[in-house]
């Protein structure tokens, strides 16, 4: 099987949005606002949306941004989101999404890479990321 991945482009809105649909369990994917941010995400500097496609189709992709920390002395890289359909999972695009991210980090001199998860703690252990804190939320 022959997985391609990229960078992501205007052209793959739809895409990402049959994907990102899939991956939310807290809120309802709204296409006029996930089309919004999919346009300004595309634009910033300090963002990546990186896709894995196979046979011209999206199967995968990962949100990352890149900011300064104080605690970190630097940039540090924050993984938003990232989804593989069920057809490709066991397939390695999950890794190699992330070792993009890592790559993309690597070069912007970040200090650390990390993420929240609650559905694959297993997966981000196996490619050497460690539990580090408790995640807490309030919607608003």
């Amino acid at each position: 099987m022959n997985i391609i991945y990229r960078n992501a482009a205007i052209q793959d809105e739809e895409g990402v949005f049959v994907l990102a649909r899939s991956l939310a369990t807290s809120y309802n994917v709204n296409k006029k606002e996930f089309s919004a941010i999919f346009a300004d995400t595309l634009g910033n500097a300090n963002a990546d949306i990186l896709i894995a496609e196979c046979n011209t189709e999206l199967i995968g992709y990962v949100l990352a941004f890149h900011h300064p920390a104080f605690y970190a002395n630097g940039t540090i890289s924050w993984v938003e989101e990232i989804f593989v359909a069920e057809p490709y999972r066991r397939m390695r695009a999950g890794q190699k999404l992330m070792e993009m991210v890592e790559k993309r980090a690597g070069e912007r001199g970040s200090k650390l890479v990390a993420l929240a998860t609650r559905r694959a703690g297993d997966f981000y252990k196996s490619i050497g990321y460690a539990e580090s804190a408790q995640y807490f939320k309030k919607t608003l």
